[in-house]
Protein backbone atom coordinates (compact mmCIF):
# COMPACT_ATOMS: atom_id res chain seq x y z
CA UNK A 1 0.00 0.00 0.00
CA UNK A 2 1.43 3.37 -0.98
CA UNK A 3 -0.57 6.70 0.52
CA UNK A 4 -0.80 9.94 -0.82
CA UNK A 5 -0.02 11.20 2.57
CA UNK A 6 -0.09 15.00 1.22
CA UNK A 7 -3.81 14.21 0.71
CA UNK A 8 -4.44 12.05 3.66
CA UNK A 9 -3.51 15.12 5.94
CA UNK A 10 -4.96 17.61 4.33
CA UNK A 11 -8.06 15.68 4.05
CA UNK A 12 -7.79 14.87 7.57
CA UNK A 13 -7.36 18.86 8.59
CA UNK A 14 -10.64 19.35 6.66
CA UNK A 15 -12.72 17.48 8.19
CA UNK A 16 -11.86 16.76 10.90
CA UNK A 17 -13.39 19.64 13.61
CA UNK A 18 -10.23 22.00 14.56
CA UNK A 19 -11.47 22.02 18.30
CA UNK A 20 -8.62 18.99 18.65
CA UNK A 21 -6.24 20.04 20.40
CA UNK A 22 -3.34 19.23 21.98
CA UNK A 23 -2.83 19.65 26.21
CA UNK A 24 -1.15 23.08 25.44
CA UNK A 25 -3.80 23.82 22.78
CA UNK A 26 -2.28 23.18 19.93
CA UNK A 27 -4.46 22.22 16.85
CA UNK A 28 -3.79 18.41 15.98
CA UNK A 29 -6.89 17.53 14.06
CA UNK A 30 -5.27 16.81 11.26
CA UNK A 31 -2.55 14.71 12.94
CA UNK A 32 -5.50 12.62 14.51
CA UNK A 33 -7.27 12.31 11.30
CA UNK A 34 -4.60 11.13 9.74
CA UNK A 35 -2.93 8.73 12.16
CA UNK A 36 -7.04 6.85 12.13
CA UNK A 37 -6.95 7.18 8.32
CA UNK A 38 -3.64 4.84 8.49
CA UNK A 39 -5.40 2.65 11.01
CA UNK A 40 -8.34 1.76 9.82
CA UNK A 41 -6.67 1.15 5.79
CA UNK A 42 -3.91 -1.33 7.70
CA UNK A 43 -6.86 -2.94 9.79
CA UNK A 44 -9.07 -3.16 6.49
CA UNK A 45 -6.79 -4.05 4.18
CA UNK A 46 -3.76 -5.57 6.08
CA UNK A 47 -0.99 -4.88 3.87
CA UNK A 48 2.64 -6.60 4.41
CA UNK A 49 4.21 -2.99 3.17
CA UNK A 50 3.50 0.33 3.19
CA UNK A 51 5.05 3.58 2.56
CA UNK A 52 3.87 6.96 3.59
CA UNK A 53 4.68 9.07 0.48
CA UNK A 54 5.57 12.94 0.67
CA UNK A 55 6.12 15.69 -1.79
CA UNK A 56 9.93 16.50 -1.95
CA UNK A 57 9.02 19.25 -4.07
CA UNK A 58 5.19 19.60 -4.69
CA UNK A 59 5.87 22.10 -7.96
CA UNK A 60 8.74 19.87 -9.68
CA UNK A 61 10.82 22.68 -11.95
CA UNK A 62 10.36 19.88 -14.99
CA UNK A 63 6.42 20.34 -14.65
CA UNK A 64 6.78 24.11 -14.43
CA UNK A 65 8.94 24.47 -17.43
CA UNK A 66 6.43 22.57 -19.90
CA UNK A 67 3.56 24.34 -18.27
CA UNK A 68 4.30 27.75 -16.00
CA UNK A 69 0.48 27.90 -14.76
CA UNK A 70 0.92 24.30 -13.38
CA UNK A 71 -0.40 25.15 -9.59
CA UNK A 72 0.69 28.41 -9.98
CA UNK A 73 -2.51 29.68 -8.30
CA UNK A 74 -1.13 27.76 -5.00
CA UNK A 75 2.14 29.30 -4.60
CA UNK A 76 2.64 31.47 -1.30
CA UNK A 77 6.00 32.58 -1.98
CA UNK A 78 8.04 32.10 -5.34
CA UNK A 79 11.44 30.46 -4.46
CA UNK A 80 14.05 33.10 -5.41
CA UNK A 81 16.09 30.93 -8.04
CA UNK A 82 15.35 28.37 -10.73
CA UNK A 83 17.04 25.63 -7.77
CA UNK A 84 15.20 26.89 -4.85
CA UNK A 85 11.56 25.38 -3.94
CA UNK A 86 8.23 27.62 -4.33
CA UNK A 87 6.42 27.49 -0.75
CA UNK A 88 2.97 26.12 -1.03
CA UNK A 89 -0.22 27.74 0.48
CA UNK A 90 -0.67 26.07 3.73
CA UNK A 91 -3.14 26.66 6.20
CA UNK A 92 -1.75 28.41 9.13
CA UNK A 93 -2.69 25.91 11.64
CA UNK A 94 -1.74 22.53 9.46
CA UNK A 95 1.95 23.18 8.71
CA UNK A 96 3.17 22.69 12.49
CA UNK A 97 1.30 19.26 12.43
CA UNK A 98 2.97 17.91 9.49
CA UNK A 99 6.28 17.05 11.47
CA UNK A 100 4.25 15.30 14.39
CA UNK A 101 2.63 13.17 11.72
CA UNK A 102 5.60 12.48 10.61
CA UNK A 103 7.30 11.75 13.76
CA UNK A 104 4.74 9.84 14.98
CA UNK A 105 5.18 7.50 11.42
CA UNK A 106 9.00 6.97 12.03
CA UNK A 107 8.20 6.22 15.76
CA UNK A 108 5.44 3.48 14.84
CA UNK A 109 8.32 1.93 12.08
CA UNK A 110 5.93 3.40 9.34
CA UNK A 111 8.00 3.76 6.22
CA UNK A 112 8.12 7.63 4.86
CA UNK A 113 9.07 8.06 1.26
CA UNK A 114 10.43 11.13 -0.97
CA UNK A 115 12.23 11.75 -4.00
CA UNK A 116 14.41 14.97 -4.07
CA UNK A 117 13.21 17.22 -6.90
CA UNK A 118 9.78 14.84 -7.34
CA UNK A 119 6.27 14.90 -5.96
CA UNK A 120 4.28 12.12 -3.45
CA UNK A 121 2.57 11.18 -7.15
CA UNK A 122 5.75 10.16 -8.75
CA UNK A 123 6.90 8.00 -5.27
CA UNK A 124 3.92 6.47 -5.03
CA UNK A 125 4.20 5.45 -9.08
CA UNK A 126 7.97 4.71 -8.73
CA UNK A 127 6.62 2.09 -5.43
CA UNK A 128 4.33 1.06 -7.27
CA UNK A 129 5.95 -0.08 -10.22
CA UNK A 130 9.31 -1.42 -8.31
CA UNK A 131 6.93 -3.66 -6.05
CA UNK A 132 4.62 -4.95 -9.41
CA UNK A 133 7.98 -5.73 -11.21
CA UNK A 134 8.85 -7.96 -7.71
CA UNK A 135 6.06 -9.64 -8.07
CA UNK A 136 5.30 -8.03 -4.48
CA UNK A 137 1.56 -7.21 -5.46
CA UNK A 138 -1.13 -6.09 -5.34
CA UNK A 139 -0.33 -2.85 -5.00
CA UNK A 140 -3.35 -0.39 -3.39
CA UNK A 141 -2.48 3.08 -4.21
CA UNK A 142 -4.44 5.36 -1.60
CA UNK A 143 -5.35 8.88 -2.89
CA UNK A 144 -8.13 11.60 -3.60
CA UNK A 145 -5.80 12.48 -6.94
CA UNK A 146 -8.03 11.19 -10.00
CA UNK A 147 -4.61 11.57 -12.16
CA UNK A 148 -3.21 8.94 -10.56
CA UNK A 149 -5.83 6.69 -12.07
CA UNK A 150 -3.15 6.17 -14.81
CA UNK A 151 -1.80 3.84 -12.55
CA UNK A 152 -4.81 1.33 -12.65
CA UNK A 153 -3.95 -1.98 -13.99
CA UNK A 154 -6.40 -4.70 -13.28
CA UNK A 155 -3.48 -7.10 -15.33
CA UNK A 156 -0.51 -5.90 -13.00
CA UNK A 157 -2.97 -5.78 -9.74
CA UNK A 158 -2.87 -2.24 -8.83
CA UNK A 159 -6.01 -0.41 -8.65
CA UNK A 160 -6.52 2.87 -6.38
CA UNK A 161 -7.90 3.38 -3.24
CA UNK A 162 -10.09 6.88 -3.82
CA UNK A 163 -10.56 8.25 -0.50
CA UNK A 164 -12.83 11.18 -1.33
CA UNK A 165 -15.60 10.57 0.48
CA UNK A 166 -13.46 9.38 3.38
CA UNK A 167 -11.80 6.34 4.30
CA UNK A 168 -14.63 4.41 5.35
CA UNK A 169 -16.53 5.18 2.12
CA UNK A 170 -14.05 5.12 0.18
CA UNK A 171 -14.15 3.95 -3.66
CA UNK A 172 -12.00 0.93 -4.71
CA UNK A 173 -10.79 2.03 -8.41
CA UNK A 174 -9.82 -1.02 -10.84
CA UNK A 175 -10.01 -1.08 -14.80
CA UNK A 176 -13.60 -2.13 -14.81
CA UNK A 177 -14.57 0.69 -12.82
CA UNK A 178 -13.27 2.98 -15.13
CA UNK A 179 -14.17 1.90 -18.00
CA UNK A 180 -18.37 1.83 -16.65
CA UNK A 181 -17.51 5.62 -15.68
CA UNK A 182 -15.28 6.88 -18.71
CA UNK A 183 -15.16 4.20 -21.13
CA UNK A 184 -11.55 3.76 -20.79
CA UNK A 185 -8.98 1.82 -18.59
CA UNK A 186 -6.18 2.95 -16.85
CA UNK A 187 -3.48 3.25 -19.22
CA UNK A 188 -5.51 5.56 -20.96
CA UNK A 189 -6.28 7.77 -17.74
CA UNK A 190 -2.96 10.19 -18.17
CA UNK A 191 -4.02 10.90 -22.35
CA UNK A 192 -7.76 11.65 -21.36
CA UNK A 193 -6.77 13.75 -18.20
CA UNK A 194 -4.66 16.10 -21.29
CA UNK A 195 -7.15 16.50 -23.26
CA UNK A 196 -9.87 17.00 -20.46
CA UNK A 197 -7.56 19.23 -18.71
CA UNK A 198 -7.73 19.92 -14.77
CA UNK A 199 -8.14 23.74 -13.05
CA UNK A 200 -6.80 22.54 -10.09
CA UNK A 201 -3.41 22.21 -11.36
CA UNK A 202 -3.88 24.78 -13.56
CA UNK A 203 -4.24 22.80 -17.09
CA UNK A 204 -6.25 24.07 -19.44
CA UNK A 205 -7.15 21.29 -21.65
CA UNK A 206 -8.23 22.00 -25.39
CA UNK A 207 -10.75 24.01 -25.36
CA UNK A 208 -14.07 22.71 -26.54
CA UNK A 209 -13.34 18.97 -25.20
CA UNK A 210 -14.69 17.87 -22.05
CA UNK A 211 -14.69 14.67 -20.30
CA UNK A 212 -17.22 12.65 -22.32
CA UNK A 213 -15.62 14.21 -25.98
CA UNK A 214 -12.27 13.20 -24.39
CA UNK A 215 -12.98 10.23 -23.31
CA UNK A 216 -14.61 9.00 -26.68
CA UNK A 217 -11.90 10.30 -29.08
CA UNK A 218 -8.75 8.81 -26.91
CA UNK A 219 -11.46 5.34 -27.20
CA UNK A 220 -11.91 6.15 -30.83
CA UNK A 221 -8.24 6.74 -31.69
CA UNK A 222 -5.97 4.73 -29.27
CA UNK A 223 -4.40 7.27 -27.47
CA UNK A 224 -3.41 11.45 -27.53
CA UNK A 225 -0.79 10.79 -30.52
CA UNK A 226 -3.69 8.94 -32.43
CA UNK A 227 -6.06 11.90 -31.56
CA UNK A 228 -3.48 14.40 -32.48
CA UNK A 229 -3.17 12.21 -35.75
CA UNK A 230 -6.57 12.17 -36.70
CA UNK A 231 -6.66 16.32 -36.83
CA UNK A 232 -4.89 16.06 -39.65
CA UNK A 233 -5.58 13.05 -41.53
CA UNK A 234 -8.50 13.99 -43.80
CA UNK A 235 -9.92 11.03 -43.98
CA UNK A 236 -10.54 10.59 -40.10
CA UNK A 237 -14.08 11.33 -38.42
CA UNK A 238 -13.21 14.28 -36.16
CA UNK A 239 -15.40 17.05 -36.75
CA UNK A 240 -13.93 20.36 -38.59
CA UNK A 241 -14.47 22.21 -34.95
CA UNK A 242 -13.00 19.58 -33.31
CA UNK A 243 -9.60 19.68 -35.61
CA UNK A 244 -9.56 23.34 -35.38
CA UNK A 245 -9.37 22.94 -31.52
CA UNK A 246 -6.80 19.98 -31.22
CA UNK A 247 -4.60 22.25 -33.95
CA UNK A 248 -4.31 25.46 -31.70
CA UNK A 249 -4.02 24.04 -28.58
CA UNK A 250 -0.45 21.96 -30.61
CA UNK A 251 1.53 23.63 -27.53
CA UNK A 252 0.09 23.13 -24.75
CA UNK A 253 -0.61 18.98 -26.49
CA UNK A 254 3.08 18.87 -26.89
CA UNK A 255 3.85 20.14 -23.04
CA UNK A 256 1.09 18.59 -21.21
CA UNK A 257 1.97 14.85 -21.18
CA UNK A 258 4.95 15.99 -18.63
CA UNK A 259 3.01 18.01 -16.63
CA UNK A 260 0.60 14.95 -16.56
CA UNK A 261 2.02 11.60 -16.58
CA UNK A 262 3.59 10.48 -12.91
CA UNK A 263 7.45 9.76 -12.99
CA UNK A 264 7.67 5.98 -12.52
CA UNK A 265 11.26 5.71 -11.88
CA UNK A 266 11.94 8.45 -9.67
CA UNK A 267 15.10 8.44 -7.45
CA UNK A 268 13.24 7.58 -4.23
CA UNK A 269 15.51 7.40 -1.09
CA UNK A 270 16.05 4.30 0.28
CA UNK A 271 14.09 3.28 3.33
CA UNK A 272 12.43 -0.41 4.74
CA UNK A 273 8.80 -0.49 3.59
CA UNK A 274 7.89 -3.68 5.52
CA UNK A 275 5.37 -3.08 7.81
CA UNK A 276 5.90 -4.28 11.59
CA UNK A 277 3.79 -5.92 13.85
CA UNK A 278 5.20 -4.02 16.56
CA UNK A 279 6.00 -0.17 16.70
CA UNK A 280 9.72 0.70 15.98
CA UNK A 281 10.40 2.99 19.18
CA UNK A 282 7.53 2.21 22.15
CA UNK A 283 8.84 5.46 24.27
CA UNK A 284 9.06 7.95 21.54
CA UNK A 285 5.60 6.75 20.24
CA UNK A 286 4.29 7.16 24.32
CA UNK A 287 6.15 10.63 24.52
CA UNK A 288 4.34 12.23 21.66
CA UNK A 289 0.74 11.02 22.48
CA UNK A 290 1.68 12.06 25.69
CA UNK A 291 2.69 15.75 24.31
CA UNK A 292 0.05 15.74 21.88
CA UNK A 293 -2.98 14.61 23.47
CA UNK A 294 -2.52 11.18 20.86
CA UNK A 295 -3.27 8.40 23.35
CA UNK A 296 -6.14 7.54 21.73
CA UNK A 297 -5.27 7.89 18.29
CA UNK A 298 -1.57 5.87 18.06
CA UNK A 299 -3.54 3.15 20.53
CA UNK A 300 -5.86 2.61 17.48
CA UNK A 301 -2.42 2.82 15.23
CA UNK A 302 -0.85 -0.04 17.83
CA UNK A 303 -3.30 -1.95 17.45
CA UNK A 304 -3.86 -2.33 14.18
CA UNK A 305 -0.38 -2.88 13.38
CA UNK A 306 -0.22 -6.08 15.80
CA UNK A 307 -3.84 -7.59 14.61
CA UNK A 308 -3.18 -7.58 11.04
Amino acid sequence: MVLDTPTLYFRAFFGVPDTITSPDGMPVNAVRGTLDFFSHLISTYKPDRVAACFDADWRPAFRVEAIPSYKAHRVLVEGPSEEDVDVEEVPDTLSPQIPVIEAVLDAAGIARAEAPGFEADDVLATLAERWVAAGAGPVDVVTMDRDLYQLVDDTRRVRVLNIGKGVAKLEVVTDEVLRGKYGIAGRDYADFSVLRGDPSDGLPGVSGIGEKTAAALISEYGDLAGVRAAAVDPLSKLKPAQRKKIAEAAGYLDAAPTVVRVVRDAPVMEHDDRLPREVKDPVALAALAEEFGLKAATGRLVKALAER
